[in-house]
């Protein structure tokens, strides 16, 4: 069965903006106003970060609105609760991004299960090996109608890119650089040899840029060597400016699809 976030590679091939933030920042009740704001200002995908104490691929930017968020009393339960009932509000593509140990307190197969029956679109957990993965949880995400998303970085090598292509089902996560999230510097969004060494492997999934992309410039970089980009810590940032939420996010938005 087809999810939201199958389809949505299907309608749309090129400059597609998925936003990151972290659940239960600035405020614990903000995860649902951020998600149907961003909605309403074009954006095609969200990714929803569960908070963790120990976020390996994290910068300071989001290890900061984690632990804020930790504060506010942000859990795995909460957010469930949070988002019960999503999808009678948007049917946005949603993602959930997070860690391992947190999921595999909740229970793994019972995560999947509450993940569908609120209709979450796929997963990223950045410290989940594939092998494990392929072997321990495969099936439990398939029959859950879950899409589980790996990251690549410059130094993956092709044989393992091509690997994480034949288990994935939605799309494929470009790294820019071997750094954290939140970098502000170009290069990594120029690193056109990987970008092109990876399209030129014509992977069956659609690939999607994210770390570094902060603005209009790096967004559109982005675009031109993958599907569309990943906004994180730019936009945790922008999430923080004194004023409204509403005004934040759609000030945000603007100047990265550089409308006026």
């Amino acid at each position: 069965m087809e999810n939201r976030l199958q389809r949505l590679f299907v309608e749309k091939q090129q400059g597609l903006l998925s936003v990151y933030f972290t659940a239960g920042f600035p405020n614990l009740n903000d995860t649902v106003p951020i998600i149907l704001e961003l909605e309403r200002n074009g954006v095609e995908m969200i990714e929803v970060g569960m908070p963790f104490s120990d976020p390996l691929a994290d910068g300071p930017t989001i290890q900061h609105s984690s632990e804020l968020a930790l504060r506010n009393g942000m859990t795995i339960p909460k957010l469930f609760e949070q988002l019960k009932g999503i999808r009678e509000q948007t049917q946005i593509p949603l993602v959930l991004m997070g860690y391992l140990n947190p999921v595999m307190q909740y229970g793994v197969e019972r995560f999947c299960q509450k993940c569908q029956e609120i209709g979450i679109d796929g997963i990223i957990l950045p410290d989940l090996p594939l092998a494990e993965y392929v072997e321990e949880y495969k099936e439990i995400f398939e029959a859950n109608c879950l899409s589980k998303v790996f990251l690549v970085t410059p130094q993956t090598p092709e044989q393992r890119i091509r690997e994480i292509d034949s288990h994935s089902n939605a799309f494929v996560y470009m790294v820019s650089s071997a750094s954290t999230t939140g970098g502000t510097n170009n290069k990594g969004v120029e690193n056109t040899e990987y970008f092109q060494r990876v399209k030129a492997m014509g992977l069956k999934n659609p690939a999607i840029i994210g770390f570094g992309i902060h603005n209009n410039e790096t967004f559109a970089q982005a675009c031109n060597h993958a599907s569309g980009a990943i906004i994180g810590s730019a936009f945790i940032k922008a999430l923080e400016k004194e004023g409204s939420l509403t005004e934040n996010i759609q000030s945000f938005i603007q100047s990265i699809r550089n409308q006026p």
